[in-house]
């Protein structure tokens, strides 16, 4: 077992079974509870997030597989928008509910390990108040979900080794599958564990029957997203090379960009105690594959230039191991360290989130993208409508309306119809696959955001104008504030040979 001053005890199976100390219920409830008020109180604000529009119109075009993530989060957003249509807050429930029980089952972790009180409590806290974990639990994405299920899964596999009780391994499958359908990051996880175990141990794991039956229980369930992949022509993998480009650009690309912009999502508590954690995880024998598995995540990701919040499932094993460390008599400094640094925390948590209704005026996306580009989208709707409106009757029976993005035409998908909008069509990323434009359609509303200089749309076409700007109303400078309202006339080819095409990530 795993003593809380960090030694390695040698003791039976038996003996471990009776190790663990008391949960702290009280003081985790109070960390997990405090968080989920937080983010129900700021659920509405300030309205949806791209993302959050487009898992919206991926819930109503339900299927097996997307472009770009498995069938489970779209899937919440349509029994969220079935029960209370157009209403953020009730959309945000999972990732709020999946936050809060993330922070017990982090404590739970520390608590598997030997770690008493002190180690839970900073286990928890560390996890309440790390900004992926927040940003997580405000807006409804695929990280909401994966990062819950990489935390129950690491937990119970820790608990699998103090008990070796291959029940345990079953439901780590079990949960394997439902976090597949929401990413496919864990697969990485269970890969680099394999290898890991495979050369330092515990080698016994791969003898458990219910093991397998856990891992063939996850490969089955996923299968029917993974024939749509294929079906499809991989396009996941095209995601891939989409987001290494997109990081590049970012400037994350590179290991010193990955390594800071990772550190950012950890948190001022996360960074010390999962470094900490790791080191701790490479002294132990027993953990000694997860520092493993968290160095290879991390390089991995670096050299696929992956987002560097990809490898944050691995976080709340190492501060329960981190925590453990710091979990003992001779640890009195300990609270003096710890107290301010939480304090730091909560400011930076009150900075990352929209914890103050504030006007964002003047503010832009590169200082506050998780607020500035959540408003404004029923005013893009609003001018595109107009804009519609005002075409002549003759013209507008064949014009169809395309979005530059997914992002503008999840939002006119969700707001159009109350307008008198038709149905809307983009070609880029999974809304390319919700339909294409009639062939009655010989022109085309185009919005594009200011930033979008591709003029690959307008080239099919003989004539391009200009008829309205989107104008937010709010001074926000957002992505789609002061976007052109373009009048495309004259196709120049059919939809079936043209759609293919302008197909874009």
């Amino acid at each position: 077992m795993l003593l809380s001053d960090g030694r390695a005890a040698d003791t039976s199976v038996a003996e471990t079974r009776t190790a663990t100390a008391a949960f702290a219920v009280l003081p985790v409830t109070i960390i997990a509870g405090a968080l989920g008020v937080v983010l129900l109180a700021i659920s509405g604000r300030y309205g949806y997030f791209g993302d959050e529009l487009y898992f919206v119109a991926a819930g109503r075009h339900l299927d097996f597989g997307y472009v770009d993530q498995p069938p489970l989060v779209p899937f919440l957003s349509l029994i969220a928008d079935t029960i209370a249509p157009g209403n953020v807050a009730v959309l945000r429930i999972p990732a709020i509910l999946a936050t809060v029980a993330g922070v017990v089952v982090a404590a739970l972790t520390a608590r598997e390990l030997g770690g008493r009180r002190r180690a839970q409590v900073i286990t928890a806290a560390a996890y309440a108040l790390a900004p992926v974990v927040d940003v997580g639990g405000h807006l409804l994405a695929t990280t909401s979900v994966d990062l819950f299920g990489w935390t129950v899964i690491t937990w119970l596999l820790v608990r699998w080794l103090r008990l070796r009780e291959d029940r345990l391994l079953l439901w780590a499958g079990l949960v394997t599958a439902v976090d597949l359908q929401s990413k496919y990051l864990v697969v990485s996880f269970w890969v680099l564990a394999g290898v890991a175990i495979l050369f330092v141990g515990p080698r016994d794991i791969f003898r458990s029957r219910l093991l397998w039956l856990g891992a063939g229980i996850a490969v089955l369930t996923a299968m029917p997203s993974l024939l749509w992949q294929a079906g499809h022509g991989w396009p996941q993998v095209d995601m891939v090379h989409e987001v290494a480009l997109e990081q590049e650009n970012g400037g994350s690309g590179n290991a010193g960009g990955f390594l800071l912009a990772f550190g950012g999502t950890v948190g001022v508590i996360g960074v010390p105690l999962g470094l900490y954690g790791l080191w701790r995880a490479i002294r132990l024998p027993q953990f000694r594959f997860l520092a493993i598995v968290a160095v290879a995540l991390i390089v991995v990701f670096i050299v696929m230039a992956g987002r560097p919040y990809y490898a944050a499932g691995i976080l709340p094993v190492l501060w329960a191991l981190g925590a453990v460390g710091l979990d003992g008599p001779r640890r009195r400094w300990v609270p003096w360290v710890a107290w301010p640094a939480a304090a730091l925390s909560v400011v930076m948590l009150a900075q990352t989130l929209p914890v103050e209704p504030r006007s964002l005026r003047g503010v832009d996306d590169s200082v506050d993208a998780l607020d500035v580009e959540s408003v404004g989208w029923p005013e893009v709707t609003d001018d595109i409508a107009a804009a519609y409106r005002a075409l002549p009757a003759d013209v507008r029976r064949h014009t169809a309306i395309v979005g530059d993005s997914y992002w503008v035409a999840s939002a006119i998908s969700l707001y159009g119809p109350s307008r008198g909008l038709p149905a809307v069509y983009s070609p880029n990323r999974g809304f390319w696959y919700f339909g294409v434009p009639p062939e009655s359609a010989t022109n085309v509303l185009y919005v594009n955001s200011a930033f979008d200089t591709d003029t690959t749309m307008r080239q099919h076409f003989a004539k391009a104008t200009q008829v309205a700007t989107v104008d937010n109303r709010q001074g926000v400078d957002n992505i789609y504030e002061g976007a052109p309202i373009t009048l495309l006339v004259g196709r120049d080819e059919p939809w079936s040979a043209l759609w293919p095409r302008l197909r874009n990530l």
